[in-house]
């Protein structure tokens, strides 16, 4: 945003981590639910997904449900267990 006062620009920016919370929400339960039907497709259980990641069955299902903000390295891990691009994780 930028303000123009008195000849003088002033330049606000907001910073992209003011996302709204609800926004996240949808965000990371997308996320997850592209997980869990690339995850059934390839007729995986939540626990021999964490086995082949190397995380835990719980933290598989948090990110499933949405609860988890997934690092790039976790997102890395499992597109290499599901065994897909990681892009693909982000398509609808």
């Amino acid at each position: 945003m930028i303000l123009k006062v008195r000849e003088l620009m002033v330049i606000i920016v907001l910073p992209y981590s003011l996302m709204k919370e609800r926004e996240e929400q949808q965000l990371k339960k997308a996320f997850g639910d592209r997980i869990r039907k690339i995850r059934k497709d390839r007729d995986l259980s939540q626990e021999t997904l964490a086995l082949i990641c190397g995380l835990d069955r719980t933290y598989i299902g948090g990110v499933e449900r949405g609860e988890r903000n997934l690092s790039l390295i976790n997102i890395y891990k499992i597109s290499k267990a599901l065994r897909v691009p990681a892009k693909e994780l982000f398509d609808d």
